[in-house]
């Protein structure tokens, strides 16, 4: 029986969850095995397109990704993932032994770091444990990352043309003109930008145009 890509069974909030993805059978049902034994809990796939495929229905957690696959290959996989799941996906590659130019490969392309073939369980577990530390904060700047998004794309393009010209320091008047508007009419665009925003000042909207890393 093959256990590549069989969704775990529901886990408890505040799981560590490990998503193995790995052509050789033997080992995913092994790391599963060692993962699950410590606690883990992990889900395997057999392609890296098949992770890509269901990686937006996942919980936040690490990937375990192997370099050297048919179809397409890890270093291809990191390219592929979307970098704004990243953060809450961060990747171990698994390279063979010496194959340390794939690994700075990996790392260059957005890998949190990497393990050689063999490695020991006590290597596999330390990073792990490390990257798992960090993860609750990455995933919360995601989070509100994703949330300042939705808030800036609820604004029209007009009212996106005006706080444009805002923060790049120009009065109301000068808008106005550069617009084509009145400086009641931008008055106006401004009060309902900051309403749709749920705030009450410029600098205010400013901070959540930077939480959102978009550039207008």
């Amino acid at each position: 029986m093959d256990f590549s890509a069989d969704p775990a069974a529901s886990p408890p909030i505040g799981s560590h969850h490990v998503y193995i993805v790995d052509d050789d059978q033997l080992v995913r049902r092994s790391t599963s095995f060692l993962l699950n034994s410590a606690g883990y809990v992990t889900r395997a796939f057999l392609s890296g397109r098949d992770f890509l495929g269901e990686l937006p229905t996942l919980q936040p957690g690490i990937t375990l990704l192997d370099v050297r696959m048919p179809d397409i290959d890890g270093l291809a996989v990191l390219d592929q993932m979307p970098s704004d799941m990243r953060p809450a996906f961060p990747v171990v590659v698994i390279t063979g032994h010496g194959d340390l130019p794939t690994a700075v490969r990996a790392m260059k392309l957005g890998a949190k770091d990497f393990l050689e073939k063999p490695f020991s369980e006590e290597a596999l577990f330390e990073i792990l444990e490390t990257i798992f530390a960090k993860l609750p904060g990455d995933v919360e700047h995601v989070s509100r990352r994703d949330h300042a998004r939705a808030l800036i794309g609820n604004l029209s393009p007009r009212e996106l043309d005006v706080l444009r010209g805002l923060i790049e320091g120009e009065p109301n008047k000068l808008v106005a003109h550069d617009l084509g508007l009145s400086v009641r009419t931008v008055e106006m665009h401004r009060a309902k930008m900051l309403d749709r925003l749920g705030v009450r000042t410029l600098p205010d909207a400013i901070r959540i145009l930077f939480l959102a890393e978009i550039r207008l």
